[in-house]
């Protein structure tokens, strides 16, 4: 099947790396002085955080509303240095990406504000090496995943066919949303379980 899967786009959190919400909440909730509940009810509970995911508010507003709901004035470093701390590079997977991208061109679509790519050498320096410029979040494309038009633009923007695409994600509503946008598309639960997909879709070399 390896001609018919042209590229591999991952989704980053908890895909790419693993991803502490709690962590990085804590580190905001020190800033503002408040609780980590306080905190997560403004940002992820209010529905806060999908406004930029979704690129219905750009990164100048994004990051200026962040702070006033938390009751705090952030600054883009702190904003940055919060979410860095929430983020460990999976190297098991990055090893894998490395591999595949011998036969397949790869890309990473991820659910976030536009300041996630601008700073994505800060956040993960691991990944540029590995992607180059082939990183998007789904604000750029003023949608987010599972919208099937977020995948829809991405892979517009990739110039291939949605059929020829194989999507990665831990979220089984996007799978189901990357679906729906007529790509092929796999859960990721574990390392061991995304080698056994590559290796059905005939996209894992022998070694």
């Amino acid at each position: 099947m390896t001609d018919e899967i042209k590229l591999v786009l991952f989704d980053m959190d908890n895909v790419l790396c693993e991803y502490d919400r709690g962590k990085r909440v804590a580190r905001l909730a020190e800033l503002a002085g408040s609780t980590d509940e306080f905190v997560h009810q403004a940002i992820w509970d209010s529905g806060f955080e999908l406004l930029g995911d979704s690129g219905t508010l750009d990164a100048v507003d994004y990051l200026r509303g962040f702070g006033e709901r938390i009751g705090y004035p952030l600054s883009l470093d702190e904003w940055v240095e919060a979410r860095r701390c929430s983020m460990r590079a999976d190297r098991a997977m990055l090893e894998i990406v490395r591999d595949l991208r011998r036969t397949v061109d790869i890309a990473v679509l991820t659910n976030n504000t536009t300041l996630v790519a601008d700073h994505i050498d800060t956040l993960l320096p691991e990944l540029r090496p590995v992607f180059g410029s082939r990183i998007y979040t789904s604000a750029q494309f003023k949608t987010a995943k599972p919208d099937p038009l977020c995948y829809r633009l991405c892979v517009s923007e990739l110039k291939v066919r949605p059929e020829t695409v194989l999507f990665v994600d831990d979220l089984a509503a996007n799978v189901a949303g990357a679906r729906k946008a007529g790509l092929l598309a796999h859960h990721h639960t574990s390392v061991e379980t995304f080698r056994q997909a590559l290796s059905g879709y005939g996209l894992l070399r022998e070694t």
